[in-house]
């Protein structure tokens, strides 16, 4: 079997609409759009940073004791901007510079749960928050778990 892929032959009228809609798509900002994303997502940090910062002050945490709580207060945050209906347009604008910090992944499990909740506590907030989300964290518990398993082998095998 090839890896390349065969090319349908399409018919006269369907060239004529593949030319017809390559001509009228919109074009992309892609330079704006990264602009754009690189600016919020650094807002987005530097407001974490500016949080880890009052915990290590007010609080006498360390560098690392205070990583936990920030992310706690990023994901708090982000769920009431998200329940408010703010996030989604700072979502709009920024892109996927709202996406990749820990607040988009909040965001995602917050707007699942907003737009099932007619459905019911169990079978609609309960059972579709983790739809998107679900599969992240299953990775990540899991991928967590195999790490732990061969730092302990190498412990035992007298390593690290």
């Amino acid at each position: 079997m090839s890896n390349r892929k065969k090319k349908k032959k399409l018919t006269p009228a369907q060239q004529e609409y593949q030319r017809f809609a390559k001509a009228r798509e919109m074009k992309r900002p892609v330079w704006s759009n990264a602009l754009r994303a690189f600016i919020a997502g650094g807002i987005i940090c530097a407001i974490g940073q500016g949080i880890q910062e009052f915990f290590i002050k007010y609080f006498n945490f360390t560098e690392v004791t205070a990583g936990n709580p920030t992310v706690a207060v990023l994901i708090f945050i982000s769920v009431l901007l998200t329940g408010f209906g703010i996030y989604d347009h700072i979502a709009q604008w920024a892109g996927a510079g709202t996406a990749v910090p820990v607040t988009g992944f909040a965001n995602s499990v917050v707007s699942a749960a907003m737009e099932h909740r007619s459905e019911g506590l169990v079978l609609g907030v309960s059972a579709k928050m983790f739809e998107l989300a679900g599969s992240v964290i299953v990775f990540g518990v899991f991928a967590a778990f195999v790490v732990a398993l061969i730092k302990l082998t190498i412990k035992a095998l007298g390593g690290i």
